[in-house]
């Protein structure tokens, strides 16, 4: 059965690959397997038929016969667990790999998700000028420890993997900031990633959604 995702049927992000189901597109893309989307509205998103496959009401979901998973980190795992190319064969690389999935979720997409939140959404609070700041140091402190550790290698560990995809999925929330600027090593870093053909298919596929156009079939 060929697998099904979800995805906005109008991103917020216009197109700009910053929506969840970009990852997953791009790790599918990277293992090569076809897949399909659904596209969810707002308000579909919140009624029983997709609560049952996502209980947040969120996208991305991912259904293949009779598994559904929900969660990006969840999907990629699975995806890279099930499919060649995006974890070694090595298992302490591999690991290791995945401890830098888990690194991106969990220790570096938080500060930046709450210094989008503080950009964005609270701009116009009376509080907005006094935290600003402290959102974007402890950001910065995120990026250069990540930045120490990459150094100027060209990804996390050894070749590319799922850890990397996660990490560059995240990086990309900065672009609007101008924080990456300050990190000559990083911004390269993220500028592989976006080079790489399958993240290139998988962000065409969304902008192609976002555009009204007539998305070429996934991972062909």
């Amino acid at each position: 059965m060929t697998i099904t995702i979800t995805a906005f049927e109008r991103s917020p992000d216009g197109g700009r690959g910053l929506a969840r189901d970009t990852r997953v597109r791009w790790a599918l893309e990277e293992t090569g397997q076809p897949y399909e989307v659904r596209l969810v509205s707002f308000q579909a998103m919140k009624e029983p038929a997709h609560l049952a496959l996502h209980p947040f009401g969120q996208i991305p979901t991912y259904e293949d016969g009779d598994l559904s998973l929900f969660e990006t980190g969840a999907i990629v795992f699975h995806i890279a667990e099930r499919h060649a190319g995006l974890l070694p064969d090595d298992a302490n690389a591999r690991a290791r790999a995945i401890t830098w999935m888990f690194a991106a979720l969990n220790t570096v997409e938080p500060p930046i998700l709450d210094l989008v939140t503080a950009r964005v959404f609270e701009r116009d609070k009376p509080w907005a000028a006094q935290r600003l700041p402290l959102v974007e140091d402890r950001t910065r402190e995120r990026l250069d420890q990540l930045s120490r550790h990459l150094n100027d290698a060209d990804w996390l560990d050894g070749a590319f993997s799922a850890g990397d995809l996660m990490m560059v999925s995240v990086l990309l929330r900065l672009r609007a900031s101008g924080l990456l600027d300050g990190y000559p090593n990083l911004s390269a870093y993220v500028a592989r990633g976006e080079a790489r053909p399958a993240y290139k298919r998988a962000f065409e596929a969304q902008l192609a959604v976002a555009t009204g156009q007539q998305p070429r079939p996934a991972a062909s």
